[in-house]
């Protein structure tokens, strides 16, 4: 009987998965993007523009890609040029996914 539940215990990797979960959903593993803010005209939310340099897939050519996402902030004044550090999160409206963390 000693060698089935040993087994048992060794078999189980349920308890593994279920809390690299919850550590994943408790904001451990988010994206945190830097770019710099584009504008500042809405209560709340900035619009940052963040670039990336990516290798195009079939032409190996290398090119700027662009994206602006709009972020949360509660606290603080934010303006046009500066340089941020955004994180994502849950949804706070139909497009902001991401808040502010840091500016420099």
């Amino acid at each position: 009987m000693e060698n089935k539940t040993a087994q048992k215990n060794t078999v189980n990797p349920v308890r593994d998965k279920k809390s690299e979960i919850s550590a994943i959903s408790n904001g451990i593993n988010k994206k945190t993007i830097k770019g710099v803010v584009v504008s500042n005209k809405m209560e709340k939310t900035l619009v940052v523009l963040t670039k990336r340099f990516v290798k195009h897939p079939k032409y190996g050519k290398y090119q700027t890609v662009e994206k602006k996402y709009k972020a949360h902030y509660d606290e603080g004044e934010y303006n046009v040029g500066d340089e941020v550090t955004i994180q994502e999160c849950n949804p706070i409206s139909k497009e902001k996914r991401f808040r502010i963390v840091e500016s420099s």
